[in-house]
């Protein structure tokens, strides 16, 4: 029923996985960490008393703070083999939870399901797989799967927990044939009725969304640490109905969200790698809008990068919009270089699933340039970097030819021009043709300025000749 990179492991691998997981503190990934939490609940289900001697020698004690996935783990399984608490009711897990602000949605929806799983191991309370367990590394699950796994619930008269079916709901999206939905129509419990309507709807719809651009003019330059210059794009959506039928830790995904708002949460930096796009894997843009501030502060400002990220959201199956279009912006002119360098693989990436919107991305990088925000050395080293790819030079082509002419036209020229000689490697690579008016007239300017020259050689790779 769980197949693949996410079959359980036997005991003992698992005992050796989780060690190695908790000693090294850092970030297991998404298969990794989703193998692991799903082995810990079947194991617990199958023999508890043999869980607890093969994890119990396992430490969970840190001496430096370690991931907050690594941290999750080591509570869940302290949970497995601790003691059952059978007075404690695992349905009141979360009662406590307080909504502190909408960049936190994922992690809320996260935070939700762990807590159940949780409470529901310290109860003695044994379930033999998550719903939400992955069928692939973006963290989607598969309709048919879905069903599959609600129908062994109901066989074995197992109630799901509202947060895990929750979690498997979110990532469960795409096409869904009508095949998939007779079949969730055939089971009988309420859980199984909700998932055929869910299937019959297409899973959670895609909200409306909102551009919007920081009000004021670009600030001079400032040697203040942490200072910020320059103004931001962000992007907001519109409320998604249905949120009654999720836990309340779920239901800031389903308001408003206000781009502008201020809080002291805003870099998120243990909340911006690919586990949150996995939360929501049909969606990358609720993810990458709620967290784009975090992303732009590598760009202008000093903040912390996060380039898993930023490759989760170009790998993800839900579309790409505005808000996975500015934070691949962002990316590519951050001052971290591990930033600039997993934005270039994204920019590739997008290319090649016929994701990206390369005249979306042009027009970003243009006003973003203007605006002070983003650095024109440092988008040029990454696009540069990027056109050396598998389908990075078509990305890079397909993005300037939209930015040159805007960018020659309303901003000094004479910066740009290492910009066109990698506008002009592009194209020759990519095999582009036709003309922008903007270079052939720099292009017919006296001179031999390095500008002019590689002016010239856009154009004339543009011409085919």
């Amino acid at each position: 029923m769980i197949e693949g990179e996410f079959t359980v492991p036997s005991l003992g691998a698992l005992a050796d996985e989780v060690a190695t997981v908790l000693a090294g503190r850092r970030d297991p990934g998404v298969v990794a960490f989703e193998r692991l939490l799903n082995a810990v609940v079947s194991h617990s289900f199958r023999d508890r008393e043999a869980l607890t001697a093969a994890l119990g020698p396992v430490p969970r004690a840190f001496t430096v703070m370690p991931h907050a996935k690594v941290r999750c783990l080591a509570a869940i399984v302290g949970a497995a083999v601790g003691p059952v608490r059978a007075e404690e009711s695992w349905e009141n897990s979360g009662t406590g939870w307080l909504e502190l602000c909408q960049h936190e949605a994922p992690g809320y929806v996260a935070g939700a399901r762990a807590g159940e799983v949780a409470a529901r191991l310290r109860a003695g309370d044994h379930i033999p797989f998550l719903l939400s367990v992955p069928n692939g590394p973006t963290g989607a699950v598969e309709a048919y799967a879905l069903v599959e796994r609600l129908a062994e619930y109901e066989r074995l008269g197992i109630r799901p927990g509202p947060a895990d079916l929750g979690q498997a709901l979110l990532r469960c999206g795409g096409l869904i044939g009508p095949e998939v939905v007779r079949a969730a129509e055939s089971l009988e419990s309420a859980e199984g009725i909700r998932l055929a309507a869910w299937l019959r709807q297409g899973g959670l719809p895609q909200p409306a969304w909102r551009r919007e651009r920081e009000a004021g003019e670009a600030e001079a330059p400032s040697k203040r640490r942490g200072a910020r210059i320059g103004r931001r794009i962000l992007v907001g959506h519109e409320a998604i109905e249905g949120r009654g039928a999720f836990p309340r830790q779920f239901w800031s995904l389903f308001r408003v969200f206000e781009p502008q708002i201020s809080c002291p949460h805003w870099t998120l930096p243990d909340f911006r790698d690919a586990h949150t796009v996995a939360t929501l894997p049909w969606h990358p843009e609720i993810a990458a809008a709620r967290l784009l501030t975090g992303v732009a502060s590598a760009a202008d400002q000093d903040g912390r990068g996060s380039p898993t990220f930023l490759e989760a959201l170009a790998a993800a199956d839900g579309p790409a919009g505005p808000a996975v279009h500015l934070a691949v912006a962002y990316g590519l002119a951050s001052l971290p270089e591990p930033d600039r360098e997993a934005a270039g693989r994204a920019l590739a990436a997008l290319a090649s699933r016929d994701r990206l919107d390369g005249e979306l991305l042009g027009r970003e990088l243009t006003e973003l340039v203007e605006l002070g925000t983003l650095k024109v050395p440092l988008l040029t080293e990454s696009l540069r970097a990027t056109v050396a790819l598998p389908e990075g030079a078509g990305a890079v082509w397909a993005v300037l030819a939209t930015a040159l002419p805007g960018l020659l036209a309303r901003t000094r020229p004479q910066l740009h021009g290492a910009l066109l000689a990698v506008a002009a490697d592009s194209a020759r690579l990519s095999g582009a043709r036709g003309e922008l008016p903007e270079v052939t007239a720099l292009a017919r300017r006296p001179g031999s300025s390095q500008l002019l020259k590689q002016a010239r050689r856009l154009r004339d790779a543009l011409a085919g000749s």
